[in-house]
């Protein structure tokens, strides 16, 4: 999964609103309630967040080390 494939609406976040985001999804997918169809598009979009946090770091790390 590359970056460039991450969606629009996930880039955009900051990192505050992806590790809100990923601990929401890590209590959905904790539930007894959620299905199995849906439990794969939210499992998805994890990993799409997780790209994104990921990618931030990096660029945060560039950054300091350029300093």
């Amino acid at each position: 999964m590359k970056i460039e494939n991450i969606p629009a609406d996930i880039k955009s976040k900051s990192l505050k609103e992806a590790r809100s985001e990923i601990n929401e999804i890590l209590v959905k997918l904790e539930s007894q309630n959620l299905d199995f169809a849906n439990a794969e598009e939210v499992y998805k979009r994890l990993i799409y967040l997780n790209k994104h946090v990921e990618s931030l770091f990096k660029k945060k790390s560039r950054e300091i080390l350029e300093k």
